[in-house]
This record gives C-alpha cells, sequence and structure tokens, in this order.
C-alpha cells in the first residue's frame, strides 16, 4: 500500500471507534484529504432503494443542502446499480445529481468526480464520492479502499443509530415493519461459491412474509415464510417462524424436525388461529445437492442458462402453526454450477394493477431471466422488480411480496462490483416448466 493511503486509512482505523455516525462526514474529511481527496460525500440508499439520502452534517460549498439522488438516473445511481465505481470530468460542483449519461466518461485527464458502491460484505449500503487530481489507478484503488473501509465502519456502527435509521427512512414505519426488518439479514451475501440476495416489499407497511439465511463453512440454510394476515400479528408469527428456524437448525434437527418446531411454537402462541407457509431448504456448497421441505408455499423456480426450466414442486405438508403433522419426506434435487433458485411469496405472481390484471407467474419469469441475460447482477436485478411491482401497482401493494435468489457456484466474473466472484477449485417430484 502506497504511504498515502496507508495514512489516510490507518488514520480512519484508529479514529473510528469513539466516533459516532453522525461525526463521521467530519472524520472522512480530514482523513480522506491525506490521499489527496476533496469534498467527500457519504450517501445512503433508502430502505426501498429508490434514492441515494445525503448522511446529515455535509453541505454543499455555498452553503446549501444536499439533494437525495435518485437511482435510477444519476451518476451516483449508475456506481449503485453497477456495485462498481464511476467517474466523470469535475465541473467544480461536488453534487453528484447531474443526470446520468448515455455514455461514461472515462479519461483521466484533469480533476475527476468519483462515485463508489459501500458495500457490506457485498450488501449495497450507499455511495461515496469523492474529488481526485486525476483518474490514474492509484486514485482508483484509494477509493475503493476508502470506500471498503467506511462501509466496515457504518456497518458497525448502523445498529446503534438513529441517524442511519432516520436517512434510510421517508416515513413512519409500522410496528410489524419494525419487529421484522430488525430480524431479516442482510440483502445480499455472495462467496466463492454462492450468492444470495433477497428484496420484501412494502418496506414501511411488511406484514407477514420474512426471509432467513446463514452459511456454514460448506452448506447454506434458507427459508422463506408467507404469515396469514397484514397486521402485527402476522408480522409476530413470521417472528416466531424465524426464531424457531433459527434455534432448531443450530441444534442439528432435520428440515422436517425444524417445520414441526415451528409449527408447534406458532400454535402455542396462538392457540392454532395463526399460521404461516413457508419453503425451509439447506443446499450443500461441496456438492450443489439441494434439500427441502414444503409447508403450503409456492413451488420454487430453477434457472439454468436463462430460463427457467423447472419447478421444484415437492408434495406440500399443512402450513406451520395448525397442529397438523408433516408425512412428507424432504425432497432433493442435485444442481449444475451456475444454477439459480428462484424463491417467492405470492404477494409477487398476485399483485393487480388498478384494473385487476395480475402480474403473474410469466412476467415474472420473464422479468428474472431477461435481466440475467443481460448481466444485470442478481441484487439489482431484484431492486428493479420491486420498482417494476410498484409501478405496476401504482405506488401500492396490496399484499407483501417476497423474492430470494440463490445462485450456485456463480460463473467466475460475475458482476458483483469491485467483488469480483470467482470459483475454487436426486431429485423428486420435478414438474417440468
Amino acid at each position: 500500500m502506497d504511504t498515502d493511503g496507508e495514512q489516510m486509512l490507518g488514520g480512519l482505523i484508529a479514529a473510528h471507534h469513539a466516533t459516532p455516525m453522525d461525526d463521521l462526514p467530519a472524520l472522512l474529511v480530514a482523513y480522506a484529504a491525506l490521499a489527496g481527496f476533496s469534498q467527500p460525500l457519504l450517501y445512503l440508499a433508502d430502505l426501498q432503494q429508490q434514492y441515494l439520502v445525503p448522511l446529515p452534517g455535509q453541505q454543499a460549498p455555498d452553503g446549501s443542502p444536499l439533494r437525495r439522488l435518485r437511482i435510477d438516473t444519476t451518476l451516483a445511481g449508475r456506481a449503485y446499480r453497477a456495485l462498481g465505481l464511476v467517474s466523470a470530468a469535475s465541473t467544480g460542483d461536488p453534487g453528484p445529481d447531474e443526470e446520468d449519461p448515455d455514455e461514461a466518461c472515462p479519461g483521466e485527464g484533469g480533476p475527476r468526480r468519483w462515485w463508489v458502491v459501500l458495500l457490506d460484505g457485498t450488501d449495497r449500503m450507499g455511495v461515496l464520492a469523492v474529488t481526485a487530481p486525476g483518474g490514474d489507478d492509484d486514485t482508483r484503488r484509494r477509493a475503493h479502499w476508502l470506500a471498503s473501509l467506511l462501509a466496515v465502519v457504518i456497518a458497525t456502527k448502523r445498529s446503534t443509530s438513529d441517524t442511519y435509521a432516520a436517512v434510510v427512512r421517508d416515513r413512519p414505519m409500522d410496528l410489524s415493519a419494525e419487529v421484522l426488518w430488525s430480524l431479516l439479514p442482510t440483502k445480499t451475501l455472495a462467496t466463492d461459491r454462492i450468492v444470495v440476495t433477497a428484496a420484501l416489499e412494502p418496506a414501511y407497511q411488511v406484514g407477514g412474509d420474512a426471509f432467513d439465511y446463514a452459511l456454514t463453512r460448506d452448506t447454506l440454510n434458507l427459508a422463506i415464510f408467507d404469515a396469514m394476515g397484514h397486521d402485527l400479528t402476522a408480522g409476530l408469527t413470521s417472528a416466531i417462524a424465524i426464531g424457531a428456524f433459527r434455534n432448531h437448525r443450530l441444534r442439528g434437527d432435520g428440515l422436517r424436525a425444524v417445520g414441526e418446531a415451528i409449527d408447534t411454537a406458532i400454535a402455542e402462541q396462538f392457540a392454532r388461529t395463526q399460521f404461516a407457509t413457508g419453503v425451509l431448504a439447506t443446499l450443500d456448497l461441496r456438492t450443489g445437492a439441494l434439500t427441502w421441505v414444503n409447508r403450503g408455499h409456492p413451488a420454487p423456480l430453477l434457472l439454468r442458462h436463462g430460463h427457467v426450466v423447472a419447478e421444484l414442486a415437492a408434495e406440500p405438508d399443512p402450513p406451520m402453526g395448525l397442529r397438523l403433522a408433516a408425512r412428507q419426506d424432504p425432497a432433493h434435487y442435485q444442481l449444475q454450477p451456475g444454477d439459480r433458485l428462484l424463491y417467492y411469496t405470492d404477494g409477487i405472481v398476485e399483485a393487480k394493477d388498478p384494473d385487476g390484471h395480475e402480474f403473474g407467474l410469466d412476467r415474472f419469469v420473464d422479468f428474472i431471466t431477461r435481466h440475467e441475460a443481460a448481466q444485470v447482477s442478481a441484487p439489482e436485478t431484484l431492486r428493479r422488480l420491486v420498482q417494476a411491482l410498484l409501478q405496476y401497482q401504482h405506488g401500492v401493494l396490496q399484499d407483501d411480496a417476497t423474492v430470494m435468489l440463490v445462485e450456485w457456484q456463480p460463473q467466475a466474473g460475475a458482476p458483483l462490483g469491485p467483488y469480483t466472484v470467482t470459483r475454487r477449485g436426486r431429485g423428486r417430484s420435478l414438474r417440468r416448466w
């Protein structure tokens, strides 16, 4: 690492421990200057990933307030969408609110304005903007280093910062949504062997939809839930389902036993008046062996080479919470490298426009496969899907809509920004698509 970059990163690492979120912009200004960066700004993505919102304590050179930036139409948004880095010739105005031009501006002569995605692991949080004297490789590396460190710093502070929560929200949140968002994992996780990404709407009035996933060394555990109703009771039902799923899988219980434990936990709390559908699954990351149980939920879809090739249909057991015993053994399927699994709730396909026409399974599948063929990253594909659903229903969803996309052995060079994925070194009841 060069000396200037070392001073910048080393200073930030030493100073950030006792720095609250609100003081982070001032800290950034001081230490970014050590590597030749001026006018740095931090923007965070709002909960629905429509806007990039400036962190408080920052302003334009003329003292005017900074505006939030649309993710779909600005250069800052392009860096967020592409999970990478974008630059343009600096005009002296550090506000990255100009429209995204049709062509990038890759030239290296003169001062340049840079926008770099902020990634918590591989989960997008926002963007960093800085001005630099030029656009050489050293500048790019330093910008990536700075954005990476800032993402780690923000990630460690956001759970204890009401400032962070206030920035990413643009309206009050229902209590049910408050409970569920506090339980959900990050929206995206990627390694050299797996990519998992999920989206959930309506973000501020979530009823009973939820998802969960976690890794061990060689296993991905995952689940998607849809609880009955659209109120706090539905949210608490899904919260119980997530808690029981985690508790019993960590005890080493098999999928069928975990499903029965969730069924018991919901029934004991709500006396069989509430239930949740769901799919519980494990994926062996070494071999691609998928195992799952279906508790009354829509069957996952299997995508291969940009096409849906199968519906992973197994005889479903009853929803969880009714104390109707599971009778089916777990189902199995062998994935091929690059296969994608698509889990969803009925709010995706049953979303209706003002005339009552459903979004539908065919439209849903076509949307995903077209974006995959265009080599759009999985997180960006789901972000655009949510925007399409909101537009289809004129901004108001009648039901919760959740989707989770899982890719095993992602193709080398899969688009995940500066963290490009590189790769190391029998089914039943499978309905053809």
